[in-house]
């Protein structure tokens, strides 16, 4: 997977300007009654195409480069997600994360911090993240996995797998026969 580098010192007027409008609209979320005409409107706004037909998001969401993060169908993200998505984050159908989640898909060089390293984040299909969990640049959890909560994912976790602790290590592994049907 190639690292994308972005220099945040060379942002265009155009993308300053569209990463201002997403954090106001993520203000305006999260200050929204939620479950209203206006909440759903307003994250219909700030997610375009890219918010799946029967998912929902709870406020209050942060995050960057919103416009790289793409829900499937039938999600469930509960409050204080973090997307950091400069690097691109995907999530699957039915996928459920819990409260408190970070999806760090960018971090700084170490040298010079106006430049980021970025990798996507893939959640499979069917993937549950436990609250306060933080999934790190470039990993991808498989579909029907299980992050336990408060894990910290610094490396892929394989379809069906169960990850905990920090750094997360696989625990066990669920019967895919199990999820068929």
């Amino acid at each position: 997977m190639e690292e994308l580098r972005v220099d945040m010192r060379e942002l265009t007027h155009e993308e300053l300007a569209m990463y201002d409008r997403q954090t106001q609209l993520m203000f305006k979320l999260n200050h929204t009654m939620p479950r209203t005409e206006e909440y759903v409107s307003i994250l219909q706004e700030l997610f375009e195409d890219r918010l799946g037909e029967g998912s929902y998001v709870a406020a209050p969401i942060s995050g960057a480069a919103i416009e790289k993060l793409v829900i499937g169908k039938n999600c469930y993200i509960n409050a204080n997600l973090l997307a950091m998505a400069r690097g691109g984050i995907t999530i699957g159908d039915n996928v459920q994360i819990a409260a408190n989640v970070q999806l760090l898909s960018n971090n700084h060089d170490p040298y010079d911090r106006q430049i980021l390293t970025c990798k996507p984040i893939v959640i499979g299909d069917g993937a549950w993240i436990g609250a306060g969990a933080s999934v790190m640049s470039g990993v991808t959890i498989g579909k029907y996995a299980i992050v336990g909560a408060a894990s910290v994912v610094t490396h892929d976790v394989p379809d069906y797998g169960v990850v905990v602790g920090s750094p997360a290590h696989l625990i066990k592994t669920l019967d895919a026969k199990r999820f068929e049907g």
